[in-house]
């Protein structure tokens, strides 16, 4: 699991020591991701299966995809299919995806890159392993957040960030034993540099065995911690968490995290990702691929999408998608 990282962690800037008076925010649950498949057939933990939606506002959903080591001529990616009203935010940790959409954006994200992509008002989309990968396999694993917007913006222009790991901030804890790599928002005075309609925070945490974060995190902000690999504790009651697993917090004003001291062979370290950001509290009408406010505008982005007022297909691929041309 490389994203992005350091040779020397001890030369990054330090998480500062939290005081005795900080109020730790509590698990409010610990949820199971059930496994499943999506596009063409490669398969996905859904993340915040079971969670009430007023836990999760700002976000919608979460798929973590694979990981998993394709052999030549297994690499699957999605048809074409329709956005509206919400943001999706592709964190590439293994491999690489190619991404297209009918208005010629897109781009290819590989280790470490994040791609955002506006949905807003409407576009079709792809997302498909590049064809050398397709013929030679290898490892694929990544994460994809479906982050709404507001009713003001939920028919915006469509538009990309595509944000390479090494853009990312990155930061240490006290001891050394953490990496914390902010994609999105701010933590501790370090900003991340990802854009948002809503004010939150996305980040990838490496935890050494036995190291433990005490992250101070907003007090608006609701608070989600998934595990990608690894095991460990959340939480002052240190309530045990592993692979595939959403931590939901409560109110406060920081977080606690801790390793397990021994990890799994084919896991080294707990990896994490977590997610935060400042309610909406808008109601919430989605459809498959349409995240609006009310139903009758989920009718009409259908019924937008058959008319193909959502875009058409191109013809041909955008610059660079093989994967292997030049990148910023």
């Amino acid at each position: 699991m490389p994203a992005i990282t350091v040779d020397d962690v001890l030369v990054l800037p330090r998480l500062p020591e939290l005081g005795e008076a900080t109020e730790y925010r509590q698990v409010r649950r610990v949820t199971t991701a059930p496994s499943g498949y999506e596009g063409e057939g490669f398969p996905v933990r859904r993340a915040f299966a079971g969670v009430p939606m007023t836990e999760l506002d700002p976000f919608i959903h979460l798929d973590q995809m694979g990981e998993v080591d394709y052999a030549p001529g297994e690499p699957k990616g999605t048809s074409w299919h329709p956005h509206r009203g919400f943001e999706t935010v592709t964190y590439m940790i293994d491999g690489i995806m190619d991404h297209q959409d009918s208005t010629g954006g897109g781009g290819t994200i590989t280790d470490g890159d994040t791609q955002w992509m506006t949905a807003g008002s409407g576009l079709l989309h792809i997302e498909a392993p590049p064809e050398h990968l397709v013929m030679s396999g290898g490892l694929f694993h990544g994460l994809q957040l479906w982050v709404n917007l507001p009713r003001v913006a939920k028919m915006s222009a469509p538009r990309y960030q595509d944000i390479r790991g090494r853009e990312s901030a990155l930061l240490t804890t006290p001891d050394g034993g953490g990496l914390i790599r902010v994609i999105a928002g701010e933590v501790a005075g370090h900003r991340g540099p990802g854009s948002t309609h809503t004010p939150i925070t996305i980040a990838h945490v490496t935890l050494q065995p036995g190291a433990e974060l005490s992250l101070p995190w907003r007090s608006d902000f609701n608070a989600l911690v998934y595990v990608l690999a690894g095991r460990g504790t959340v939480g002052t009651d240190r309530r045990p968490i592993h692979l595939g697993q959403l931590a939901v917090h409560g109110p406060g004003e920081a977080l606690r995290i801790t390793a397990d001291r021994t990890q799994d062979s084919n896991a080294p370290a707990l990896e994490l990702y977590l997610m935060g950001g400042q309610p909406i509290r808008e109601p919430v009408a989605h459809y498959g691929p349409f995240v609006m406010n009310t139903r009758a505008e989920l009718i009409q982005a259908v019924e937008d999408f058959q008319a193909g007022r959502l875009g058409v297909i191109p013809t041909g691929r955008v610059p660079h998608s093989d994967g292997q041309g030049d990148r910023p």
